[in-house]
């Protein structure tokens, strides 16, 4: 038994003992601490000039479309160019933004139409950074490595996502807004340095794996159009590919609604409890996720990816239809922590599957494709999930069930996406 823990130990910190891949961790991480930070500056910074939430709607607005829209240009020029060389470039141009509106701040000059406009530029920056960022690891680490290198990852991404906004609320609420925008661009610079410090492994591309997913589509004129209709032809016409996508789909829908509508109303109206409750159901969910991510890492052998994402699907359907008619906090918590873990395991495989079969030459693009789609669901998934909450949580979470419930059994349909490895 100790022998085990020590290998599984062993197996998730081979990584870490990599120059550049802790480089690439300790980038990842800052960078993911600065989008926290800038999330919480451009909030508080707009309620002080304006004490108008509508303006803070249009500033956040202003952020996210053109990072919606320029995605899948960013995972293009990813593929063109390299995710190192995009990766750097964003972070650095993220950086300049940040100490210009911080700047801007401290010497009294802000308007709205400029957070406007700097919210824009950050978003589209950023476009070029997220694609990147999921893409560089085949580069960095070995095959046989990439579930190990992707858990340490998706860790510090999840330890970031909580402190980023934390840390600069405390920031604010120590001085004031500008100052954030200013450590903001401290964590961008930062970032820019340790990616610019990583070096790729001295290797040819790794050939793919068998299977339409194993190699590159023949490239047209290299247009920005028509790189990107490739790789979006690339991810749509492999069954494997397409299943993918389509249960990030069905899981973004059924985490952004519920996730947040639903735990907010089951915290209030079921539960019968406050803030601390609701905090302690999204503590659960993250909880369940860091641990299932650390196992995933851990696990020596590949499981069989197809039954894997079909298990999470129907295991994430089970605990969505339990939280409809669960009557009491400990049981809600339980069921969110082994949603979480499920979630956390299976991420560590799928994305490594991703990374490990899909040519180097197009990688950036799938990705791309999937945040596209991502960025597509959520906010349909809110707007329906807060109608359905108004009858309560019951029918919201039992939508959720049957969209999760069906895309497992669409999954074992399949032959070839059964035998996915």
């Amino acid at each position: 038994m100790a022998s085990t823990l020590v290998d599984a130990r062993d197996r998730l910190s081979a990584p870490a003992r990599l120059p550049s891949f802790r480089l690439l961790w300790l980038g990842q991480s800052l960078s993911l601490l600065g989008d926290g930070f800038s999330y919480i500056a451009f909030s508080w910074i707009t309620l002080g000039l304006t004490q108008s939430t509508l303006a803070l709607g249009y500033v956040l607005a202003f952020q996210a479309v053109p990072r919606a829209l320029l995605t899948l240009v960013g995972g293009s020029l990813s593929d063109k160019w390299s995710p190192r060389t995009l990766m750097k470039l964003s972070s650095w141009a993220r950086a300049a933004l940040m100490a210009g509106v911080g700047l801007a701040g401290l010497a009294g000059s802000l308007t709205l139409w400029m957070l406007c406009c700097a919210a824009a530029a950050f978003g589209a920056v950023d476009a070029f950074f997220q694609p990147a960022r999921a893409s560089i690891l085949p580069s960095v680490v070995g095959r046989e490595q990439l579930a190990p290198a992707n858990a340490l990852l998706a860790v510090a991404a999840k330890v970031s996502a909580v402190l980023g906004p934390a840390v600069g609320g405390v920031v604010v609420a120590l001085s004031n807004a500008s100052v954030a925008f200013v450590v903001d661009a401290v964590c961008f610079g930062l970032c820019g340095v340790c990616v610019a410090g990583i070096r790729p492994l001295p290797r040819p591309a790794a050939p793919a794996e068998e299977g339409p997913a194993g190699g590159a589509p023949p490239e047209p004129p290299l247009s920005l159009g028509a790189r990107i209709r490739a790789g979006l032809r690339y991810a749509f016409e492999d069954p494997r590919i397409r299943t993918i996508l389509a249960v990030d789909a069905a899981v973004t829908f059924c985490q952004a609604g519920p996730f947040t509508v639903g735990f907010a109303t089951l915290a209030k109206v079921d539960l019968h409890g406050g803030s601390a409750t609701l905090g302690l159901l999204n503590g659960a969910l993250a909880g369940g996720a860091m641990l299932g991510t650390l196992v995933g890492g851990a696990v020596s052998s590949r499981p069989r990816i197809g039954l894997l994402i079909a298990a999470l699907a129907g295991w994430l359907a089970i605990g969505t239809g339990l939280l409809g008619f669960v009557g009491n906090t400990a049981g809600a918590l339980a069921t969110v922590l082994a949603m979480g873990f499920g979630m956390g395991f299976q991420g560590v495989f799928g994305l490594s599957w991703i990374q490990r079969t899909i040519d180097g030459s197009v990688l950036s693009r799938v990705i791309s494709v999937d945040m596209v789609i991502g960025y597509a669901v959520a906010p349909l998934s809110l707007v329906l999930c807060g109608a359905l909450a108004q009858s309560g949580t019951a029918p919201m979470f039992a939508v959720s069930a049957t969209v999760l419930a069906v895309t497992a059994i669409g999954i074992l349909g399949s032959r070839t996406v059964r035998e996915m490895r």
